[in-house]
């Protein structure tokens, strides 16, 4: 292993390294400076753990982990909501929105745990208008409506982890519990879907009723640089087979209008 060698490509993707380094900054530049060597076996666990501690915090980590609480505040809200509703959820199906509401409670209260290991502020719960404005003034009254948005919260809740999860890929650990959050955010997707009569899955842009944002690009049969239809698929079995991510602006013309402040 090649410290001086791997410093030297750090540095060259950031100046800044030794500066982010901080109390280690002396050493690093007296080692590169000297060649001073260490034993062998320490290195990669003295490098790992100063590499770690150097980037923790000028990461994008608690940016994600506060963007994906705020997705997770909304659905808590709306399913504790739903559930707080007289009449509006039949009494066959309470059962699985009080598990989908124990699931949307333990994630934020994770989401927050984590961005307080990290020494970072979970960012405030907002104010939320489950009736955007009034346009869907009887969420809480009517069931099928109800239905609508759960499936609209879920479906972009799904594509919005998945937007921002190549930003993890320097933080195993974070991106396995977002990974597994994802993952469960899916499963409630197909639920809610299965509710309204819908396929588990979505089929190109088809958006249910619901509005075209939430399904926007879901149409793409291209996967990493390989046409799905090229090889022998259909459109609809190869839109099925990927879900497409959002990006955050995407998400928050689609999630703003809930948002009050």
């Amino acid at each position: 292993m090649n410290l001086l060698k791997i410093i030297s490509e750090i540095e060259k993707l950031d100046p800044e390294v030794y500066e982010k380094l901080n109390s280690r900054r002396a050493m690093f530049k007296h080692l590169s400076s000297s060649g001073m060597k260490f034993a062998a076996a320490a290195v990669p666990l003295f490098l790992g753990t100063a590499l770690n501690k150097a980037y923790a915090q000028s990461s994008a980590v608690p940016d994600i982990l506060n963007y994906a609480l705020t997705l997770e505040y909304l659905e808590d809200e709306f399913y504790k909501s739903g559930l707080a509703a007289a009449g509006l959820i039949p009494e066959n199906r309470r059962v699985i929105f009080q598990q989908i509401s124990k699931h949307e409670t333990a994630h934020v209260g994770f989401l927050k745990a984590v961005l307080g290991q990290l020494s970072a502020t979970p960012v405030a719960k907002p104010t939320f208008d489950f009736t955007a404005g009034g346009v869907f003034a009887d969420v809480f009254t009517n069931y099928q409506t109800f239905l609508a948005l759960s499936q609209a919260f879920e479906d972009t809740g799904v594509r919005a982890y998945k937007g921002r999860a190549g930003e993890l890929l320097g933080n195993a650990t974070v991106l396995t519990a977002a990974l597994q959050i994802h993952s469960v955010e899916a499963r409630h997707a197909s639920m809610v879907r299965r509710l309204r009569a819908e396929k588990g899955w979505i089929t190109g842009n088809s958006n249910s009723g619901l509005p075209a944002a939430i399904y926007a690009g879901e149409d793409n049969v291209t996967q990493g640089g390989a046409s799905i239809t090229g090889l022998g698929y259909s459109a609809a079995a190869a839109t099925e087979a990927f879900d497409e991510p959002l990006t955050p602006d995407d998400v928050l013309a689609i999630a703003g209008g809930f948002i009050v402040s």
